[in-house]
């Protein structure tokens, strides 16, 4: 699969974005969204008393919501986090059927 990277300035959170293309003079369609998840553990730092605990913590609650996530959309990226970010995005690209 050929990737084609695309800069969308604005995306906010939770929004479809609707790219149509065409290659060869075949149109598709596709729709991508943009989830943002808690990222943040200080709700648990109780238990966590290391970097690695927490990240470990982090990772596995991202993890949980990657999987109970909508079946009919396809994880694409997960976004670096900026330092001290409450939440984490990842982009998501609905399935064709």
């Amino acid at each position: 699969m050929k990737d084609l990277c695309v800069p969308v300035s604005h995306f906010g959170d939770d929004e479809i974005a609707e790219i149509s293309l065409t290659i060869g003079g075949r149109k598709s369609t596709y729709n991508f969204r943009v989830e943002s998840f808690p990222w943040e553990v200080e709700d648990e730092l109780s238990r966590f008393d290391d970097e690695l605990s927490q990240s470990l913590a982090r990772i596995d609650r991202l993890k949980n919501a990657i999987r109970k996530y909508d079946q009919q959309w396809e994880l694409i990226q997960i976004f670096t986090p900026t330092e001290n970010s409450k939440h984490i995005q990842v982009l998501y690209r609905k399935k064709r059927s």
